[in-house]
């Protein structure tokens, strides 16, 4: 392990650069599973990932020593299962506080954690939560995006990069620093439980809220508002005929350019 320039108090201060994996997050898993302990706030960075995974296996493309592939192990034991969508709620937060700081630009969160600039896709996060009890104990979160890339395969939907945004090269270890920052101060809000705050800047930051747009349900189109995010992290829809509640695999958004 070595230290980089990140600044944050324990997110980053061990920190792997790998040239090679086939995801950071098993990667990391891995360490966890072995008898030597493992600290919090270990970042491990991949140069090169060829497996990547997003929600729902889906996979994560990313053209080697161009985008960030990285993950990052937190341990909230003061957090129950029942509200770990509030972790989910604050990595996504980090993200785009910190990419809003480099573009200067508007960046959404595509509910439940995909990070988006208009219609396009920027990168996602994918959480894996090991849990003890009624409470998590470890969390792995994988976070991947589209930095200096420019040219992407024809079944990556819909995808932009910081580089496209900027119209230049952004340098990988200062956007990490930045992330890593940003994911902390979040986390440290969770710790300290300012759930209202937290679940209203998430909202306020969300793509699609509050406009009606269609989405994909039980085979069938419909038109839909946003209006909320349950605390279990269900997407609460007004609908032409009623209010409706749908989880990650039951609906989705027709935005495809």
């Amino acid at each position: 392990m070595q230290n980089n320039i990140i600044s944050a108090l324990f997110i980053g201060q061990s920190f792997v650069t790998l040239k090679e994996a086939d995801s950071t997050n098993n990667y990391l898993k891995e360490l966890l599973s072995k008898s030597k302990p493992v600290n919090e706030g270990t970042v491990i960075m991949a140069e090169s990932q060829y497996a990547g995974r997003g929600q729902q296996q889906n996979r994560w493309h990313s053209a080697p020593g161009l985008n960030l592939t990285f993950s990052i192990l937190l341990k909230p034991n003061f957090l129950s299962v029942q509200h770990q969508f509030d972790l989910t709620r604050i990595i996504s937060l980090g993200v785009v506080y910190a990419l809003q700081a480099v573009t200067g630009q508007s960046i959404k969160i595509k509910w439940p954690n995909d990070i988006y600039y208009g219609d396009k896709k920027l990168g996602g996060i994918l959480i894996e939560n090991i849990v003890q009890g009624s409470q998590l104990k470890n969390s792995v979160i994988g976070i991947g995006l589209n930095v200096n890339q420019t040219e992407f395969p024809p079944e990556v939907p819909n995808p932009i990069s910081i580089k496209q945004i900027l119209q230049r090269d952004c340098d990988l270890n200062i956007l990490i620093a930045q992330i890593c920052n940003h994911i902390e101060a979040w986390y440290l809000k969770l710790k300290a439980g300012k759930l209202n705050e937290i679940r209203k800047q998430y909202l306020a930051n969300l793509y699609w809220f509050n406009q009606e747009k269609s989405f994909l349900a039980e085979g069938a189109i419909f038109k839909g508002t946003i209006i909320a995010v349950r605390d279990n992290g269900f997407l609460v829809l007004n609908t032409e005929t009623e209010e409706k509640e749908f989880n990650l695999k039951q609906i989705k958004f027709l935005n495809k350019l």
